[in-house]
């Protein structure tokens, strides 16, 4: 990566560089730190990048051709690039980098080491990228500790040679395919970790084109993705034959209204949820991050009121929930308050336990005796209220 003249596309972002200092303000950060708006502001509209690129790489796939074809469609120009450097991202400070980067889409090919897929407990077997990057503005971002340098949103034009990769992993992992709990899973391939589908499927097709490959795939595996969005017109008389699970991210109202700045509201999620567990889907809930706000028992009791009401009617529900925590690292701390200097966002390290990993980082959580609170509260209301419901993790 060169402050100078640009970001190499063909590079994943680096797990293990310094994240940029975000803590300069500029012109630009009125117009993107969601951190103040008002409730009724945050909207939910499909994302149209203000700029989007294509590699020679990228446009030598098939799959990258289906997306110029779909974003040109959509009326959006795409510009091909001679070379695997997308330069224009820069701005005049690191506010004005994160707004330009946080509207730019480009189309690459994944690098070699993504066919080398990685263990993702406890959520699945595998981890498989479609994309990196989500044009979303959760103040509390995971991504912000996880991929570091500018936050351009990145879809891999190579997408049938990613899914045709996957045949190799069949029976090889441990959290659902040799699990005794989860063995009716299958080998369990995640699909959304370092970014959002519903965000991004309507300009590449991509994850559609997964559901498709799984449902004609005649072998014990899933697919699974999460989502902070609703856009599941498309999806829900599309073959599955039962080997998606798509899972809802969801909170209570007072963390969607304040800190997940241009997703879908809660309760047009939970109306998704509602139609493709109705399709046949398996569903499920990510409960995150879950926040001790006043109240909370009040609050998260009414998240699972209208998730009840959600899905009371389905036949042969099948539904599951993970329940997450929230935590920081130092790191994305630092980029997370330069991204939204104003949030109202707790991150006191003074109020948090600090957890560490086995790669020597550390984690800044909720205090024992408080998680095991939440934890109890959880695991007796879920209990009550969604019998149904298997609770597959808590961390």
């Amino acid at each position: 990566m060169s402050d100078q003249f640009g970001v190499d596309l063909q590079q994943p972002l680096a797990l293990d560089e310094q994240p940029l200092d975000h803590s300069s303000s500029g012109e630009v950060a009125e117009e993107h730190d969601l951190s103040t708006l008002a409730p009724h502001v945050r909207t939910a509209r499909h994302w149209t990048p203000r700029r989007a690129v294509i590699t020679p790489a990228a446009l030598d796939e098939a799959h990258g051709q289906r997306i110029v074809e779909r974003l040109e469609g959509l009326g959006i120009e795409v510009e091909r690039l001679r070379g695997n450097r997308l330069t224009g991202v820069r701005g005049d400070n690191d506010r004005q980098t994160y707004a330009r980067a946080k509207s730019t889409l480009a189309v690459v090919v994944s690098p070699p080491s993504k066919r080398n897929l990685q263990p993702i407990a406890p959520s699945a077997d595998w981890r498989v990228d479609l994309a990196e990057g989500c044009p979303a503005h959760c103040q509390y971002c995971y991504l912000a500790g996880s991929l570091t340098g500018p936050p351009v949103t990145r879809v891999y034009a190579d997408l049938d040679a990613i899914l045709d990769n996957l045949t190799d992993y069949v029976g090889r992992g441990t959290v659902t395919s040799r699990s005794r709990v989860r063995s009716d899973e299958g080998t369990t391939f995640e699909a959304s970790c370092y970014s959002d589908p519903l965000a991004l499927d309507h300009l590449t097709g991509s994850w559609q084109r997964a559901v498709e490959h799984f449902a004609a795939w005649d072998a014990p595996v899933q697919l699974r993705w999460t989502t902070k969005f609703a856009d599941v017109d498309r999806y829900v008389a599309l073959p599955h034959a039962g080997r998606t699970r798509v899972r809802f991210s969801v909170n209570c109202l007072p963390v969607t209204r304040r800190w997940e700045g241009g997703t879908s509201a809660l309760e047009d999620r939970l109306d998704a949820l509602h139609r493709l567990s109705a399709a046949g889907y398996p569903v499920g809930l990510t409960i995150a991050p879950i926040m001790p706000l006043d109240g909370w028992r009040e609050h998260y009791g009414e998240l699972l009121s209208l998730i009840e009401r959600a899905v009371h009617d389905v036949p042969d529900l099948d539904l599951t929930a993970e329940l997450i925590t929230h935590r920081f690292t130092a790191t994305s701390k630092e980029v997370l308050l330069g991204w939204y200097p104003r949030t109202t966002l707790e991150m006191d390290e003074a109020r948090r336990a600090v957890k560490r990993g086995k790669f020597g980082n550390s984690k800044h959580v909720y205090p024992k005796e408080l998680m095991t609170e939440l934890r109890h509260w959880f695991d007796e209301q879920l209990s009550r209220r969604l019998p149904q419901c298997r609770v597959l993790y808590w961390t």
